[in-house]
């Protein structure tokens, strides 16, 4: 490890370097390519020098102890080094972290599918709550959401919700959510005051261009209709609403928010384009790994993989048996406290497989 942090260093202090010359934005397009791998490299090179820092704090403490007779001295070295020891198992920690390979689809944007599933009206309406609290999270991230695809109930639930999170990070952040969310509540259907269990499911996508995956024309069938609101009724006159069928897979996505068909046809492409992607790494993995991805990043739409549960105020994560005891805050957004383990949680398996060494 000492070895690449070395090399890492090294390639850094170049990096530095060339960003000093007057030319260096003579070709703006190397330039930012230069000052993004400058950007990535940085805390590991932080951490690597805090590192180095306290193992010469631990051998100078070591040589005073050796040299001197002195209980005083002897104890203060003694407490430097301790503390230097500390740090620096702390930090190896930190960089074996740094060290792991970044996920490519890391700081693409996402496309996020919300489903009503089982419960019928009140599973529509919690789609519809899960709906807001992303839109909630991504307002505080500084995200942009755009709406692909938005068929609501006539009671303001939500049947299907297609849309895309675009900002810093954002399949990073979002791609754990993938999965069957239960929710457990009094509904607002509810007139006896019971407990109802119902389901939504989301699948969250890494942002592809069309371009950027094999898709046949001949592969696809088009079919357009008329954008509609809650209950069916038409909002368009014309049929600008746009409805693509991959015939191979059986897959179909649908876009509507657009004003053109035109530019409803290139978000189904963008949208098809992602699921097969998706579907072409998760055939990668299964051979690479000989067996089912991890359950934290598995991403699988048939998972429980979280449960909301009203009545007890708890927010419950299945995979790593995390409670939260703040549903409401939970739902305007608050998710970073849940994020953060669970990311913490696919690290922590990762390295326990050594997907970092060499």
């Amino acid at each position: 490890m000492l070895d690449k942090l070395k090399l890492i260093e090294e390639r850094y202090e170049e990096l530095c370097i060339r960003s000093e010359q007057p030319d260096f934005y003579a070709d703006p397009k190397q330039a930012a390519k230069f000052l993004k791998e400058k950007s990535e490299l940085e805390p590991v090179v932080t951490a690597y020098r805090a590192y180095s820092a306290a193992q010469r704090t631990m051998d100078e403490a070591l040589e005073l102890m050796e040299g001197n007779t002195e209980p005083e001295l002897k104890n203060l070295c003694q407490e430097e080094f301790s503390q230097a020891k500390a740090q620096k198992e702390e930090l190896e920690q930190q960089l074996k972290l740094l060290l792991l390979p970044r996920d490519p689809n890391d700081d693409k944007n996402v496309i996020v599918e919300i489903r009503g599933g089982v419960g019928g009206e009140e599973s529509a309406l919690f789609a519809h709550s899960l709906f807001r609290m992303y839109s909630m999270y991504a307002a505080a991230k500084h995200w942009s959401l755009e709406l692909l695809n938005y068929n609501e109930t006539e009671l303001g639930g939500v049947k299907e919700a297609d849309f895309i999170l675009a900002g810093a990070g954002a399949y990073s952040r979002m791609k754990f959510e993938s999965g069957v969310h239960r929710v457990q509540r009094v509904p607002e259907t509810e007139s006896g005051g019971r407990i109802h269990t119902s389901t939504a499911t989301v699948a969250v996508l890494p942002e592809m261009e069309a371009v950027d995956v094999d898709i046949r024309p001949e592969d696809i069938e088009m079919q357009v209709y008329r954008s509609s609101g809650a209950g069916g009724q038409h909002i368009n006159k014309t049929s600008s609403a746009v409805r693509l069928i991959h015939k191979p897979t059986g897959i179909v996505v649908a876009c509507q928010e657009e004003r053109s068909q035109f530019q409803n046809r290139e978000k189904c492409m963008q949208m098809l384009a992602s699921k097969l992607y998706q579907i072409e790494q998760e055939k990668r993995d299964a051979q690479l790994t000989g067996e089912r991805r991890s359950q934290i990043g598995s991403g699988m739409r048939n998972e429980k993989i979280r449960t909301y549960n009203f009545p007890q105020d708890r927010v419950t994560d299945h995979r790593i048996g995390l409670s939260l005891h703040n549903i409401n805050g939970f739902m305007d957004g608050d998710l970073d406290e849940m994020i953060d383990a669970l990311t913490q949680a696919a690290q922590a398996e990762r390295l326990q497989r050594g997907d970092g060494e060499d």
